[in-house]
């Protein structure tokens, strides 16, 4: 009897093509700069971009009130001519509008929902509802500081070309050969969603997790509370992101985030890489979250496979 794949149960948006209509939204913080570049870029892969109202707006640090927020995202999620919608920047704000948001046009069609950071929730949201893949990768707002790679890496993701990330970590990690679906996004707002509607499943799947500004305690607190809720326990690997730009303490805290995180997963036996290229940092490679991968962490050689 021919195996039956849990991968075929998620949606996968249809891939683009040049020609196709995308939108970029900004579910939360406001643009402090323009995204000229980053429309150039969409541009050049022959990509029609269009704008939402919040890309100008702003109130307070929002761009544009909930209500405005919600409003912009709704019409791009309904509209069947929009093949991807792209968040201009992260932030603060997307978990005020998600409840708001009516996923039936998305979930009857799905498209492509991209960003990181804050976006997580909405990223977190459409798998754990509604079962669809989507992106974790730049933004317009950091394509400037992008590297040429980790751009190129969402072009693939979003043209349906199959990667390989290949690399070398200095951080040791575990040993081990996995094929799983692949989860996560940034720590701080997956723990945000605990308990809600947008709580991803974490079980038999590669989580991908990665942090920026936090403290060190704060990691070990958010590390411990995923080992109680025995979510750690039951993954088939983990792929562990950028923490950078952590925030400064009185008093040394004794451990690296790295170390942190060992700890907590260090008593299983599923693969763990560390210092994997995505996250707040310049190489942010893209990451389909809920498409099928193969992780291989063999010594400091770390692979990430498509398939």
């Amino acid at each position: 009897m021919a195996k039956i794949s849990v991968f075929k149960m998620i949606k996968q948006p249809p891939y683009l093509k040049k020609g196709d209509k995308i939108a970029i939204v900004c579910p939360a913080k406001k643009l402090p700069k323009p995204i000229d570049q980053g429309i150039e870029i969409l541009q050049s892969w022959g990509l029609e971009v269009v704008l939402g109202e919040t890309v100008s707006a702003s109130y307070h640090q929002f761009s544009g009130s909930d209500e405005l927020r919600t409003r912009d995202i709704q019409q791009f999620l309904d509209d069947s001519s929009i093949k991807a919608i792209i968040a201009g920047r992260g932030g603060y704000g997307t978990i005020r509008i998600i409840d708001e948001l009516d996923f039936t046009a998305f979930n009857a069609k799905p498209k492509w929902l991209v960003g990181f950071s804050d976006i997580t929730i909405l990223l977190s949201h459409v798998f754990a509802q509604f079962e669809t893949q989507s992106i974790h990768g730049q933004m317009p707002y950091t394509f400037d500081e992008s590297t040429p790679e980790a751009l190129e890496s969402l072009r693939k993701a979003l043209f349906g070309e199959n990667d390989i990330y290949s690399y070398e970590s200095d951080v040791k990690g575990r040993d081990g050969v996995v094929e799983g679906i692949l989860v996560g996004g940034n720590l701080t707002l997956l723990l945000a969603v605990e308990g809600s509607a947008s709580e991803m499943d974490f079980e038999d799947k590669i989580l991908f997790i990665e942090d920026v500004g936090e403290h060190e305690y704060s990691i070990d607190r958010m590390m411990r509370t995923l080992k109680r809720t025995g979510k750690l326990a039951k993954l088939k690997g983990l792929v562990v992101g950028a923490f950078n730009e952590l925030g400064e303490e009185s008093i040394y805290f004794g451990q690296t985030p790295e170390e942190v995180i060992w700890e907590q997963v260090k008593q299983y036996d599923y693969p763990v890489c560390f210092a994997f290229p995505s996250g707040h940092i310049e190489d942010n490679r893209a990451m389909v979250l809920g498409a099928e991968v193969t992780l291989s962490v063999n010594g400091k050689a770390i692979e990430l496979k498509y398939l």
